[in-house]
């Protein structure tokens, strides 16, 4: 576990140590194995201090007491897993003199994608979906700004055939004893978290024994949602077939979300955003789409659709060959819905718009 401690206390230490160290060991200047610049590294060195985004700042170590601390477990060759997490902690006085309690924590995780096909459509689902945007640069992932997913090249690839990939997680609150804030992590946005998990992707596959000739990178500008969330409406992400009464969408929101040959998503909401109606989501990107091996069963999910898939109480997932390539589509949902006549819906509509034959019965091509 590593401690920075806070304001000048802090400073008056690292200079000290940085004297002491010159007087007793010069010959490290040479050759260059010591960070004189006083900045600390964190998730396997792959960020820095001061690097860009505001949870790594020393400015955030000025105030009273607070701290910034890590713990980090690296991949290796023989263990092809890794986590690092960076936790701030501050407190204030409020202006009406209670005291308030701000923690963010930072969680990177190298790994394979879950093994079990439902955990999996959910996990799969909460990163790419919803208000998620594509990564630049043609790095398979999405981000939100919040957190991130990016799949890591074939050679990091388990033994049995999943594909490894690095998540970035953030939470932030504030207590103020009787209740809690949710709070900014301080991320920089979602251009920020494309290129810390750039970053730390190629840090992790450095550790793992995997790394590409080239390493990844995320420098071209992140695309952006299309549209606002949208409370008034009865068709949702302008989609035939997703059509709600009025009355019943009363209480809903939709949220359109990325909509290239790579990606689609569209959420719809109930009770003004706390609950899920459904989860609406294409991925035919090729490392995207390798997360899906082996879920979407050996044949049909019922009669009339085309390809592979499963029907199960929370999650219907189909995959089927669109212009030499799996398109997967996949919607989440509770059980209490009958989702089936909007899955087909949404399923047809994004086959149409990359110009593939129908996935459900009924479709049209035209």
């Amino acid at each position: 576990m590593k401690q920075l401690m806070g304001g000048a206390r802090r400073r008056r230490v690292l200079i000290g140590g940085a004297v002491a160290v010159l007087v007793a060991g010069a010959g490290t200047w040479a050759t260059d194995t010591w960070p004189f610049d006083g900045k600390d590294t964190y998730c396997w060195g792959a960020w820095k201090e001061d690097s860009g985004p505001d949870f790594l700042s020393s400015d955030t170590l000025d105030e009273d007491n607070a701290s910034r601390t890590s713990k980090e477990t690296a991949p290796t060759k023989a263990r092809q897993r890794g986590r690092c997490a960076v936790k701030l902690h501050s407190e204030r006085t409020s202006s009406d003199g209670s005291n308030v309690a701000e923690e963010t924590e930072i969680t990177v995780t190298y790994g394979p994608a879950p093994k079990g096909a439902a955990e999996r459509m959910e996990w799969i689902g909460g990163y790419l979906g919803d208000t998620s945007m594509p990564l630049p640069d043609g790095l398979p992932g999405a981000t939100d700004g919040r957190q991130g997913l990016l799949v890591l090249p074939k050679g990091c690839d388990t033994e049995d055939g999943r594909p490894t990939t690095v998540t970035l997680d953030s939470l932030a609150r504030s207590d103020y004893g009787d209740s809690t804030v949710s709070s900014d992590a301080g991320l920089g946005g979602s251009q920020s978290v494309a290129r810390l998990l750039a970053a730390v992707a190629n840090r992790a596959m450095e550790k793992a024994g995997c790394a590409p000739d080239k390493p990844l990178e995320a420098n071209s500008p992140m695309p952006t949602l299309p549209e606002d969330d949208e409370d008034f409406f009865t068709r949702a992400c302008r989609i035939r077939g997703l059509e709600f009464s009025e009355k019943a969408s009363r209480d809903m929101e939709y949220q359109v979300g990325a909509v290239t040959r790579d990606l689609q998503s569209c959420s719809v909401r109930t009770d003004h955003g706390n609950g899920r109606f459904f989860d609406a989501l294409m991925v035919a990107q090729p490392r995207l789409s390798a997360l899906f091996d082996g879920a979407t069963g050996s044949e049909a999910p019922a009669r009339g659709w085309r390809g592979t898939g499963v029907f199960a109480d929370d999650y219907k997932v189909v995959r089927a060959e669109c212009a030499g390539r799996p398109l997967n589509v996949l919607m989440l949902a509770s059980s209490v819905h009958e989702k089936t006549p909007y899955f087909a819906a949404f399923a047809n509509a994004v086959a149409r718009r990359v110009g593939c034959a129908p996935v459900a019965p009924g479709g049209s091509s035209r």
